[in-house]
């Protein structure tokens, strides 16, 4: 019996749903104490380490390991969850003005625009996320759409860089979207926010967005959706998580990683 296990979670599971699939599937596991060392939002994929037996113990040492992702960065919408499972709060006003602006110079206006992103900064926790006040997750919270104070914390980006931009049209934006919502179990208010895509996109079919994908190295407490909320409001345009995948904690990693615009297609 491994006492520290490495997952591949799928994007739509929880991590508890990854864990008792890992459970179910392996017998031996059935009656020994285990827990996941950091979560990941269901949207995400990627790694997730789980402990068993005595090594639950240890598990704030996982929790404080470095982290690295590949994330996609979807311009032209807001979400009050900084991804695609969240309620539209920012559209384009004027769709292509996206478009009017070139590849080559929107490229240029991020890369000048992730100076502030790098060393430490302070983030403020998203509302949509496990982080307790007074004792409650402030998902809680914004569900009940009461106010509280959203605490801050200090975490520090080792390193981020742009990898490549590309262009996503309407009409495929919200068939993949439809199509990565419907993956989620539990209670996400997916119908709801499914509906409320369609009605953005449905006269944006021919419009295209861009998508800018990035590498990024972190401190443990990362909110990877957050930087790219923020890298919106940076670039005073509204943006997005679209697809994020986790790729190494500390020294676990998982081999051959999946290039993030080729997710959920089977390895050759």
């Amino acid at each position: 019996m491994q006492k520290v296990i490495i997952l591949n979670k799928k994007e739509g599971e929880t991590p508890l749903k990854a864990l008792e699939n890992f459970r179910r599937k392996h017998k031996e596991y059935k009656d020994v104490p285990m827990t996941y060392a950091g979560r990941l939002d269901p949207m995400a994929s990627g790694i997730l380490i789980i402990l068993a037996g005595e090594e639950t113990k240890n598990k704030e040492k996982y929790l404080s390991l470095d982290k690295e992702y590949e994330f996609e960065v979807l311009f032209g919408f807001a979400t009050d969850t900084y991804d695609i499972l969240g309620k539209i709060n920012t559209s384009l006003i004027r769709a292509n003005s996206l478009i009017e602006k070139g590849h080559e110079q929107f490229k240029k206006e991020i890369k000048n625009s992730l100076k502030y992103f790098k060393g430490e900064i302070v983030q403020t926790y998203p509302m949509y996320s496990s982080k307790t006040v007074n004792g409650r997750p402030l998902f809680s919270y914004a569900r009940g759409g009461e106010e509280v104070e959203v605490p801050t914390r200090k975490v520090k980006i080792k390193k981020l860089d742009l990898i490549k931009i590309r262009k996503v049209f309407g009409k495929k934006l919200f068939e993949n979207i439809n199509k990565r919502i419907n993956k989620v179990n539990g209670d996400f208010r997916q119908k709801e926010i499914l509906d409320i895509w369609e009605r953005e996109l449905s006269n944006k079919k021919s419009v295209g967005f861009f998508v800018a994908k990035f590498k990024i190295k972190c401190s443990s407490g990362t909110y990877v959706r957050t930087i790219a909320n923020s890298l919106g409001d940076r670039l005073k345009i509204p943006a997005l998580a679209y697809k994020i995948r986790r790729t190494k904690i500390g020294r676990y990693y998982i081999a051959h990683s999946i290039p993030i615009s080729d997710m959920g297609k089977k390895r050759g």
